[in-house]
């Protein structure tokens, strides 16, 4: 049983849960870190979650939503406020309203998660402060302590499936909801250097190639929020060129970056795209947030190749990580 113990103290209002488990603590921390492996846990059998934010840095956020079996709707967030790689992170957890934002109508609270190296393993305490007895009695009757159980329940086979999230494997998509698309990717490198390879021009020309043949003629990028840029590509073989132009709309240097996009000459709406860098086992994690106007654009765009073009770059990146020339 991963869970170990969960206490409460109802006159500090704190509530205290305590699981273990045969891996080491850098696997046991990268489920919390990754939103492909949270998403497995975080909301108990029958209500997944899923993560349309992520950001495991001081000043970031995490949204997500979890979905019951009729289709219901619980929608959460955090703001992190203190983190260590490794060894803890603590963030103000509630509940959201329909638009994503915080629902005022329902208590708030603190959790902080410490993660720490056991003699055959790891182990995570988590403390969660609430800021009455009212809102510790309210979530305790809805079932927190039950919920926070099963949920934690599905980590043992999580932490087993290594394979499903190690670097090594190819750029993948999760489709998050109709108009949304996540692809994610563990680089080999640094954050420091994946986040300037994504915005050092002469660096982006060469590995956000996709498949062979092509070049990037054109390579003006978004430096700081309010920046345009504007890539352009052509194909060796025949001459024809295709590009993106857009606008850097939030930064949080070096782990977050919010551009829109749109075809180059195209008045349609454009896409919202957030990359998240995150720092895990074996490199960084890349994680690409895509908000279409559409379902229907949504679809188009997996059924360009898209991602097998990335999984190319992806690959160059990495070369040009291992010359250290970035």
């Amino acid at each position: 049983m991963p869970i170990t113990s969960i206490t409460s103290d109802p006159e500090q209002l704190v509530l205290t849960i305590v699981g273990e488990y045969p891996v080491p603590v850098d696997r046991l921390w990268d489920a919390w870190a990754d939103p492909r492996q949270i998403e497995r846990f975080w909301g108990p059998p029958g209500w997944p979650a899923t993560f349309t934010r992520h950001d495991m840095v001081v000043g970031g956020r995490s949204d997500y939503v979890m979905t019951g079996p009729d289709g219901e709707r619980s929608a959460g967030y955090w703001f992190i406020t203190a983190i260590e790689p490794g060894r803890f992170f603590e963030v103000t957890d509630g509940f959201a309203a329909a638009d994503g934002e915080p629902n005022d109508e329902m208590p708030s609270m603190t959790m902080r998660y410490e993660f720490e190296a056991t003699s055959d393993g790891s182990r995570f305490t988590g403390v969660t402060r609430f800021p009455s007895v009212e809102a510790m009695e309210q979530l305790v009757e809805m079932g927190m302590v039950e919920g926070a159980t099963a949920a934690f329940g599905q980590m043992d086979d999580l932490l087993a499936d290594l394979a499903a999230f190690a670097v090594g494997r190819a750029t993948d998509a999760t489709v998050l909801d109709d108009v949304t698309i996540r692809t994610s990717r563990v680089v080999r490198g640094s954050v420091e250097q994946v986040w300037r390879a994504h915005h050092d021009a002469d660096l982006v020309r060469r590995w956000l190639l996709g498949p062979d043949g092509w070049t990037m003629p054109v390579c003006e990028v978004a430096e700081q929020v309010g920046d345009t840029f504007r890539y352009e590509w052509e194909s060796a073989t025949d001459g024809n060129r295709f590009g993106f132009e857009g606008e850097m709309i939030d930064a949080l240097p070096p782990t977050r970056a919010v551009t829109s996009e749109r075809p180059i000459g195209s008045t349609d709406p454009g896409t919202v795209n957030e990359l998240t860098l995150t720092p895990v086992a074996g490199g960084t994690l890349v994680c690409i947030v895509i908000t279409c106007p559409s379902t229907e654009v949504r679809d188009e765009m997996l059924g360009t190749g898209m991602v097998e073009g990335m999984e190319f770059g992806y690959a160059r990146l990495e070369a040009l990580l291992a010359s250290a020339v970035a």
